[in-house]
């Protein structure tokens, strides 16, 4: 998937809400559900108040395998 890739390719560790959601093919109210009900296959991670969802967690679900060398 192309916004995965080019992702990793700046050093990005973390997808905005409504990016991840676009990958995995979902509402970002469903991501932000799971974040606050703590349930789903992905946790968010805060910053400055924020939801980040990391990149590879994102791609593993989305069934990206990881870049080599992590």
């Amino acid at each position: 998937m192309k916004l995965i890739e080019a992702a990793r390719s700046m050093g990005k560790h973390v997808f905005s809400t409504s990016e991840a959601a676009a990958i995995l093919g979902r509402k970002p109210q469903t991501l932000r559900k799971w974040a606050s009900k703590q349930t789903g296959p992905l946790r968010p991670v805060r910053i400055g108040g924020r939801l980040g969802w990391p990149v590879e967690a994102v791609a593993a679900l989305a069934g990206q395998a990881p870049k080599d060398g992590g």
